[in-house]
């Protein structure tokens, strides 16, 4: 059974760090890795991502990340995965990595996705070159994510899990204006994991959504949004081959 807490959307900035750790230092008793669906700051500014650092310094488990929307509004997302990555997490947009986890091989695929809107009420490649290239790109996030679940398969993982900020499914965007939709996720995100194949999505920015969802292709879908979750992290119980299981109660403590 692989244990994969996740939460997104905490946004720190400085006044904030230290409100997260304490939970933190609880996740080797109850999981094997931690999973941040973007939105990890206020503005992106390399000031707030080092408050995010210091938060994630040293953990006992392994990080995987992608950023979010407000990690690129400073303009500087390079220098804010650098900031992480210079204290071990793994940063990842269209690429993927493999977590040991008691000799299985745990694929993590990410990618910050886009918008876009789902199936009957969504966006084209059509008309204005703005608008093309609005669809084009989250296209290429969709693309980058299918690729590297793809070669997470080829890799012999045991479980897979596409991690993302943006929402693959409307499912979980329940509770958000519907007017908004095409501005939280694409059904792309979700075209490219029923593609591939994975066990389990992970992402967050729907902050008045819903937990759970599901693709089209049956694969569990998870909003993490801290606001969604209401505690520092949430705990998806896996098993190798099979989509997620219920996850027990988690050694999390709450965030007020």
């Amino acid at each position: 059974m692989i244990r994969v807490a996740a939460v997104g959307d905490i946004h720190m900035g400085p006044d904030s760090q230290g409100l997260l750790r304490p939970a933190f230092d609880t996740l080797p008793g109850c999981a094997d890795l931690l999973l941040l669906a973007g939105d990890l700051t206020r503005h992106g500014t390399p000031e707030e991502a080092r408050a995010v650092a210091e938060e994630l310094t040293g953990l006992a488990v392994p990080v995987v990340a992608v950023l979010g929307n407000h990690d690129h509004h400073d303009e500087k997302p390079e220098q804010v995965t650098d900031i992480l990555r210079g204290v071990g997490v793994r940063v990842l947009e269209g690429e993927g990595t493999v977590v040991e986890v008691d000799g299985l091989r745990v694929g993590v695929a990410g990618t910050k996705g886009f918008g876009g809107g789902f199936a009957g009420r969504c966006g084209s490649e059509f008309g204005e070159p703005l608008m093309k290239e609005f669809v084009r790109y989250t296209r290429r996030c969709a693309d980058g994510l299918r690729g590297s679940l793809e070669a997470l398969a080829r890799e012999g993982c045991a479980v897979r899990i596409a991690l993302m900020h943006f929402s693959p499914v409307p499912d979980t965007l329940a509770g958000e204006p519907p007017e908004i939709y095409p501005f939280l996720g694409s059904y792309l995100l979700a075209e490219a994991v029923d593609t591939a194949g994975a066990d389990l999505v992970v992402h967050g920015h729907a902050h008045a959504g819903t937990e759970r969802g599901m693709t089209g292709g049956g694969v569990r879908v998870r909003n993490v949004a801290q606001p969604v979750i209401r505690q520092a992290f949430s705990v998806y119980h896996l098993r190798a081959g099979d989509t997620s299981v219920p996850a027990q109660p988690t050694l999390a403590r709450p965030v007020e």
